[in-house]
Formats: structure tokens, C-alpha cells, sequence
């Protein structure tokens, strides 16, 4: 018998505002039953759970998101979820449209956001 990945728990200061945040990220409902407040909060559809944790965030992150936009371009998506409340961190696009940007969530977690794939069919990738 072997095992599966049920949730990846990430260790938050807020666990439901942190939440509340990659649900409009991803544009997925968080669970019936969390409420501000709530020690837990689960986007389950996307298996991400939250937690609260009394330490702060402390270094780089060992893991990270790299989100590709569905329905938009990399750029448009960018500025959506700076909208949101993420932060730019590193910005590693190119003129000739390739390449990534580097944000934070509003506690620090970094993440990318990449090309659509609209956009890598037509730069070859």
C-alpha cells in the first residue's frame, strides 16, 4: 500500500486570513465551517491547509507555488494579485515576454507566477 499527499499545511500567523487570501488567489471556496478566528482553515478542492503557529515566518521558503494564470496573461495576473495584497518580491520577466515574476503572500510566502499557456505557445515554451 503506499501513501498520498491528503493536504500541504502551511504554517500561518492567521490561519483563516492567509486563507481567505490563496481562496481568491485561486478563486476556490475555503470550507463550509471556517470562520475568522478558526485555528484551521481548508481550501480543499486545491488541498491546502492552514494553520496557525505561534512562530513567524523566519527564512526563504523550501517550498513554493508556481502559479500559471488560466484565463489571462502573466502580467494581468500579476497585478490581480498584487491587488489581492501580495508583494512583488523579484521580477525575472524579459522584454521579449518570458520569464516570471517572484511575490509574497501578505505573511511572507513566496510564490511565482509564470507565463499562461496561451503566451508560452506563442514565445516556444
Amino acid at each position: 500500500m503506499t501513501s498520498v499527499v491528503r493536504h500541504v499545511t502551511i504554517d500561518s500567523r492567521d490561519a483563516y486570513a492567509l486563507a481567505s487570501f490563496w481562496s481568491q488567489v485561486l478563486d476556490l471556496p475555503l470550507g463550509e465551517d471556517d470562520k475568522p478566528g478558526d485555528p484551521e482553515a481548508l481550501i480543499e478542492a486545491a488541498g491546502l491547509l492552514f494553520q496557525t503557529v505561534p512562530e513567524p515566518k523566519s527564512t526563504k521558503n523550501r517550498l513554493h507555488f508556481d502559479l500559471q494564470p488560466q484565463d489571462r496573461t502573466r502580467d494581468e495576473e500579476v497585478t490581480r494579485l498584487l491587488t489581492l495584497g501580495a508583494t512583488l518580491i523579484a521580477d525575472h520577466r524579459h522584454p521579449d515576454g518570458t520569464g516570471w515574476a517572484v511575490l509574497a503572500d501578505p505573511e511572507g510566502n513566496e510564490f511565482c507566477v509564470e507565463r499562461s499557456k496561451e503566451e508560452r505557445a506563442r514565445t516556444g515554451g
